[in-house]
């Protein structure tokens, strides 16, 4: 019975989140979700990301990266947030939210790229992104 509740725990368990990186510019000009799993992968996605430093120390042996980069935008306003992750039924699931300008809202005339980058524990099945929409003031 106890191995029965710990698989069910283990099938569907919610996950700490370990911010990585977060802001609004990036050489990433593209929409894209990201996985990163070995340390290669990640030096490849931050000379892709162009932040001019070294990239932030993530154990691989320990840790799975996930994150989101919007793309190019014409104007401020825009951000991403990694929420949660889960897994559900064997599958890591990532929520995050993209939130955009409210209407009439004054915004700088200035192109941006936002991208949130987080931790999770190490996780070596299939991985699915789940995006919510919010308005901003």
């Amino acid at each position: 019975m106890i191995s029965l509740i710990l698989a069910i725990a283990l099938w569907q368990a919610p996950m700490t989140l370990t911010n990585v990186a977060r802001g609004g510019v990036s050489d990433i000009q593209e929409p894209k979700e990201v996985v990163v799993k070995t340390a290669a992968e990640w030096q490849q996605l931050w000379r892709a990301h162009g932040a001019g430093q070294a990239p932030p120390a993530v154990d691989f042996t320990t840790r799975t990266v996930v994150g989101v980069f919007l793309g190019s935008r014409m104007t401020g306003g825009f951000s991403v947030q990694v929420t949660a992750a889960e897994v559900v039924d064997g599958t890591l699931v990532v929520r995050y939210t993209e939130t955009t300008p409210g209407p009439g809202a004054m915004l700088a005339q200035v192109i941006t790229a936002p991208f949130h980058l987080v931790s999770v524990e190490k996780f070596d099945g299939p991985v699915r992104f789940e995006k919510s929409e919010k308005k901003g003031r």
